[in-house]
């Protein structure tokens, strides 16, 4: 399966590189989306228009996977007024995917 990454101001701002996440449940170990990181640093919020390939159904207020564990809660992160989910500390495993670019 490939997977166009998203390039835009958002990218660039961050440094320009991504990588794509498999995105977990640390409790239980369901998997939740797949998921574009741009830029260095831990994984404390996850943008809306990053989120691909949603294994569960995603709500507009909360993150959980089908067990209803608590994954992050829906803000708009005002710096970018972009709409985001802030996790929930140490509740989402990530792994990297490797990427394959569709054109």
């Amino acid at each position: 399966m490939s997977l166009k990454l998203k390039s835009d101001k958002y990218k660039k701002a961050r440094g320009g590189s991504s990588k794509l996440l498999e995105i977990s449940c640390a409790e239980c170990g369901e998997i939740i989306c797949d998921y574009q990181k741009d830029g260095p640093g831990s994984l404390k919020r996850m943008y809306f228009d990053r989120i691909s390939n949603p294994v569960v159904s995603i709500s507009e207020k909360s993150l959980k996977c089908s067990q209803g564990h608590l994954l992050g809660v829906a803000i708009i992160y005002k710096k970018e007024n972009r709409p985001a989910f802030r996790l929930v500390i140490e509740a989402v495993t990530k792994s990297y995917k490797k990427k394959t670019l569709q054109f």
